[in-house]
């Protein structure tokens, strides 16, 4: 399959470009630099029968930003030589396209982050669609990189070093709301359609449009190095990157480099400066690590441990057994997914309490205005507080989460797994009971798995599934589906006394008692540890 950036040029002489990569996303790989090379040499050729031109995307998200999987394979030496001449190339072409004379708007109708947010900016004029799919920023901070796009120059000359230093040090991701409030896209609209409108609308009522970087006498707004508050807010970053950092991340300090560069030299060379900054980081372990860290988080997320060849499936009623600090997590996380929940307890008082959990949580809701009153009656009338067995019935997955007593869990299992609807999911809560010992009871021992959430189960984004001895493929599917349906990332691990995580914890805990056993000076210890 070979990608395309389409050409269209309308009856009032603007061209849409609209970008649709071989690949499920558009990303800035070598055919990326291909497309846009032929584009701009276009654009620049009919310059003269051009109103203005408009990049867009065929694809759900606007641009997901550099290939990652490309640049984990760069060595020292001639690879980064290569990676340089590139990355200028891509730069080169931006230019190119943001010096054309003609305005250029980028219509956003999905994520734009990192490179895809950087051709946003070269661009004199950004409209986005008012919708959650759309989020804007430039994260490489968090992949152990800096924006090599063009990025870091062109946010602190747009917007100064006030606004753009802690989006681009932290790696902000913003929404279509607070981009707009924020000044990193220009206006909202409804639907495709209109966001197309108002691009057009936009070009037609700037003909001249230019980047104030390109027009005489700029100066970046709020000062430069030679303003004292400016230099001393560069100064009183450093402490501040090393108190989070330990100096052990270089790319945040990287990033004040190419920020301070930004304020004391011209554009270009400033650009320059910024590909050296970022070829540098490419090869940095914490970099490579960063990164590899993000593909495989990408593919948890996209079902890696998931058996393949059984459909996707939705939890419709869940019952939960134990309604303390694990069980109204649960019941919480599940209600705000739109299941409908049953919270049993031995007594209606705790289960009262276990739901009350969930109306203080949305209260705040309410308080913060990230939800109605109406939306918060919709979410607690999801939650039945019971103590009587038959509300359960019908459940397509009950989650045990009492006290860790193999003889309770067992009688439970014994008592309420006749409850579930055919062919449901038992899942055990566990933290420290191995699951194929739980599942002895199990009249479907098939269907019994291990879920084990983390406190507090609202703010903890991840979610253990432990397959036993006779777990099925089917069940591990459909609790792996659950895991996502409640907006949890799922891993599939052994099955064995304590959390995984504890248990990698534990492991570094004991490799430093090892070296203190071993008569290692225990200062030596603690900043090793850190």
């Amino acid at each position: 399959m070979t990608g395309t950036f389409s050409y269209q040029k309308d009856s009032d002489n603007i061209v849409t470009v609209t970008m649709d990569m071989a690949g499920p996303v558009n990303a800035m790989n070598d055919e990326y630099l291909k497309l846009m090379g032929e584009t701009v040499d276009r654009l620049e050729a009919e310059g003269d029968s051009i109103a203005g031109v408009i990049i867009s995307s065929a694809k759900s998200s606007f641009f997901a930003g550099g290939d990652i999987k490309g640049m984990l394979t760069i060595e020292p030496g001639d690879d980064e030589r290569a990676m340089f001449e590139t990355n200028l190339s891509i730069k080169a072409q931006l230019r190119r396209l943001e010096k054309l004379g003609k305005p250029v708007v980028a219509a956003i109708n999905g994520a734009a982050l990192g490179g895809g947010y950087e051709i946003c900016l070269a661009c004199h004029y950004r409209v986005a669609i008012d919708s959650k799919a759309v989020q804007v920023g430039l994260p490489e901070v968090s992949l152990g990189l800096l924006p090599g796009g063009g990025g870091v120059v062109r946010m602190v000359s747009k917007f100064g070093v006030e606004r753009s230093i802690m989006p681009l040090l932290e790696g902000t991701r913003f929404n279509a709301q607070k981009a707009l409030a924020n000044g990193f896209i220009d206006e909202l609209a409804s639907d495709v359609n209109e966001m197309m409108v108002k691009a057009k609308a936009w070009i037609k009522a700037n003909p001249e449009a230019r980047n104030p970087w390109d027009v005489k006498g700029f100066k970046i707004p709020g000062g430069d190095l030679r303003k004292p508050a400016i230099s001393q807010m560069i100064q009183g970053a450093n402490p501040m990157i090393f108190q989070k950092s330990k100096g052990l991340v270089p790319a945040p300090i990287k990033i004040l480099d190419v920020i301070a560069s930004t304020l004391r030299l011209d554009f270009d060379t400033a650009q320059l400066v910024e590909t050296r900054t970022f070829i540098s980081l490419l090869t940095e372990p914490s970099a490579k690590n960063l990164m590899t860290f993000f593909l495989q988080m990408n593919q948890v997320n996209g079902g890696g441990s998931r058996p393949k060849a059984i459909a996707k499936s939705k939890v419709k009623k869940v019952g939960i057994l134990g309604a303390g600090m694990m069980g109204q997590g649960i019941a919480y996380a599940s209600a705000m997914a739109g299941i409908e929940v049953v919270l049993k307890d031995i007594s209606q008082d705790a289960a009262d309490k276990g739901k009350a959990y969930t109306e203080k949580l949305l209260s705040k809701r309410v308080a913060k205005g990230r939800m109605s009153e109406e939306q918060k009656a919709a979410v607690l009338n999801l939650i039945t507080a019971a103590v009587d067995a038959e509300d359960l019935r019908g459940c397509d997955l009950i989650i045990e989460a009492v006290f860790e007593n193999v003889d309770l869990k067992h009688h439970i299992t014994k008592e309420l797994e006749p409850m579930l609807a055919e062919n449901g999911v038992w899942g055990s809560n566990t933290s420290t009971l191995p699951i194929t010992l739980l599942a002895e009871p199990s009249l479907k021992p098939e269907n019994f798995i291990g879920i084990h959430f983390f406190s507090p189960v609202d703010k903890m984004p991840l979610v253990e599934i432990i397959v036993g001895d006779k777990t099925s493929d089917e069940t591990l599917a459909r609790a792996f589906d659950y895991s996502q349906q409640i907006k949890k990332t799922p891993i599939v691990v052994n099955d064995s006394r304590g959390f995984f995580t504890s248990r990698v914890f534990a492991t570094y805990i004991d490799e430093g008692a090892l070296l203190l056993e071993e008569g290692v000076d225990p200062v030596v210890i603690e900043n090793l540890g850190k």
